[in-house]
């Protein structure tokens, strides 16, 4: 489906009954990395799952950053009609869900961090992005999808799954070059947000691959630590997965996000 947004257009998905569950998906995706838990979690709640600013079918002119992506987030809620959701945020999608806490609090019923940090990018990482813009810029949406794999996915699904392997690199690969460039200048320019963690006061659940290498197990119960206890925090370590667990084990993450949303009431 596509929304026809104040000055933009954004691509989604929107499928099952009950309580609200928006799927944020990282960078450089789309919302196709959400296709196993629509399927199967659409029974228990609603679920939308829309493609951010500059990806899938949405917009590719900005401005980018992730407030502009928490304000286009809650334009969809607006033009859904939805009062409060669960937002659940991958990774960038993850950078998301804090903008939102910090800007819309009031719209959120429960939380959910998978594979994703509290903290900004060094300076170091800002030079990588910088890097990657350049890479972009000259070689296109393949070669970052092709940059970014190796830390992508964990050492079991790369010796096990290479139809998940090979999916990952044509969903990466298919993305707008204006919105890569885009989403690499906001995750190089968001805030530290370990602040904001510790102030969220709805249930939150944590989630991590056991072989996430880009945002590791540590960075995970950093942000479990940080969220005070009125967040009623749980974290969930999906074996067998790296930085996707939601494509990578399926199954293993429906089971995670199915149990946490069983204890919410809206």
């Amino acid at each position: 489906m596509i929304a026809q947004l104040p000055g933009f257009q954004m691509g989604y998905d929107d499928s099952g009954e009950g309580m609200p569950v928006v799927f944020l998906h990282g960078f450089p995706h789309d919302r196709t990395l959400w296709t196993a838990q629509k399927a199967s979690l659409a029974s228990q709640v609603r679920c939308i799952v829309p493609d951010l600013r500059g990806f899938g079918h949405s917009s590719t002119h900005g401005p980018f950053s992730m407030d502009q992506y928490a304000d286009d987030v809650v334009a969809l809620l607006d033009h859904l009609g939805i009062e409060r959701a669960v937002i659940c945020g991958l990774s960038m999608g993850g950078y998301v869900s804090m903008a939102l806490w910090r800007r819309y609090a009031d719209r959120i019923a429960a939380m959910v961090f998978c594979d994703t940090k509290a903290t900004a990018d060094s300076e170091e990482a800002k030079g990588r992005r910088d890097d990657l813009i350049a890479v972009v810029k000259r070689d296109g949406a393949r070669a970052i999808g092709e940059a970014q794999l190796d830390g992508m996915v964990g050492t079991t699904t790369r010796a096990r799954r290479i139809d998940v392997v090979n999916g990952l690199r044509a969903m990466m690969g298919r993305q707008p070059v204006a919105g890569i460039i885009g989403a690499l200048q906001a995750l190089r320019d968001r805030p530290d947000s370990r602040e904001t963690i510790g102030s969220i006061t709805v249930p939150s659940l944590v989630v991590v691959g056991e072989e996430d290498s880009l945002t590791p197990i540590k960075e995970a119960r950093t942000i479990a630590e940080l969220l005070p206890a009125a967040a009623r925090v749980r974290l969930e370590i999906i074996a067998g997965a790296g930085h996707v667990p939601c494509l990578e084990r399926p199954a293993a993450t429906n089971h995670a996000l199915s149990d946490f949303f069983a204890t919410l009431s809206m």
